[in-house]
């Protein structure tokens, strides 16, 4: 069973229709029974940084998911905002992050002239850095649906499984061995990504 973790921030509901049309057994869910049992765990998230790691904070959650991701190793993935939340922290906020991944969460900066618009909104395509199972059938053909107004830069060239380029290159899918992330929305991506879904529930 996947457990969708549930903290108040963000649509939890496309991510469990995709799942459920793969045909993936998965639960929208805060409860720690459920999180113990879950074979998998998905972060959404969207909004603010600050507010998601205070909801992460108060309901507890936060020693949960140290202890089942740092201590025993559970598998987990990152979705915008749940990504962002596994970094240091970010220009957004004041409050640390997860920590998960060496890395820190930037604000979109661009002259008035340049034409780049933030946020970075619709689809775009990934150049992958690191072969990781996560791409398993995306290496020929890839494109992904974003929304975001920061993005994240790896500080270990090794996290930095794929870039994406938006005024400059940055990182759209974030992998530390069972710990993994993606800045776009895959529950949003059609094909691709159902199919990274798919790749990170069944390897």
């Amino acid at each position: 069973m996947i457990a969708i973790i549930d903290y108040g921030v963000g649509n939890l509901g496309s991510i469990q229709n995709m799942l459920n049309y793969l045909q993936i057994e998965a639960k929208m869910t805060c409860s720690v029974e459920d999180i113990w049992k879950a074979d998998k765990l998905i972060l959404p998230g969207v909004g603010a940084f600050d507010a998601g790691m205070e909801q992460l904070k108060l309901s507890g959650l936060k020693e949960i998911l140290d202890e089942e991701v740092l201590g025993k190793h559970k598998s987990i993935l990152g979705i915008c905002l749940g990504m962002q939340l596994m970094t240091k922290g970010s220009e957004e906020g004041k409050m640390q992050g997860l920590g998960w991944f060496n890395a820190h969460t930037k604000k979109f900066v661009f002259d008035n002239n340049s034409g780049m618009l933030v946020p970075h909104m619709g689809w775009n395509e990934i150049s992958i850095k690191h072969q990781h199972t996560l791409f398993n059938g995306l290496e020929e053909e890839n494109k992904f649906y974003f929304v975001h107004s920061y993005y994240v830069q790896a500080e270990a060239s090794k996290e930095e499984a794929a870039t994406t380029f938006y005024g400059h290159d940055f990182a759209s899918v974030m992998v530390n061995k069972h710990i993994m992330g993606c800045q776009f929305h895959p529950e949003k991506s059609h094909r691709f990504g159902m199919r990274l879904l798919k790749n990170f529930c069944q390897s």
